[in-house]
This record gives structure tokens, sequence and C-alpha cells, in this order.
């Protein structure tokens, strides 16, 4: 009996430790959302020298929101102490 391939892999990165505390202290949910998105992010930015940062930043907003993190939301997690 075969299994699946594992589709996550946990890597390990700095990030500034105001993120950190936001990412940390954001409902389960949301950091599923976030992590998400980064990977959405990721391989779009190591994937394709051609895209436009422009271009690029619309696509992970239209991401983002069709996941349901509003502007609202990352405002919040931007804006945390």
């Amino acid at each position: 009996m075969s299994t699946a391939p594992n589709l996550v892999e946990d890597i390990t990165m700095q990030i500034d430790s105001e993120a950190a505390k936001a990412f940390k202290s954001a409902p389960p949910e949301l950091q599923q959302k976030i992590q998400i998105l980064f990977s959405a992010w990721l391989k779009e930015v190591t994937s394709s020298d051609q895209t436009s940062l422009k271009r690029l930043m619309d696509k992970i907003s239209e991401n983002a929101q069709a996941k349901g993190l509003t502007p609202e939301i990352l405002e919040t997690i931007l804006s945390e102490n």
C-alpha cells in the first residue's frame, strides 16, 4: 500500500519580531491562510523572473481576498504591537 506524498514541509527563516509576534498570536485559521498565501507568493517569486512586482502583488492580493484575508484583517496584523 503506497502513501500519499507529503504536501507540506517545514522551513525556518528569519522575519522581523513584530511579524513573528503577529503570526504567533493569530488564530490557527488565520495562520493557515498566511501560510497558504506565503507559499503561493514564494512559488511565484522563484518561478518567474518576468513577472512584474505590481502584477505579482495584484495576484497575491486577489488570492488573499478570495481566501478571506481582508484589508482590515491585514491592517490588524500589521498594527499589532
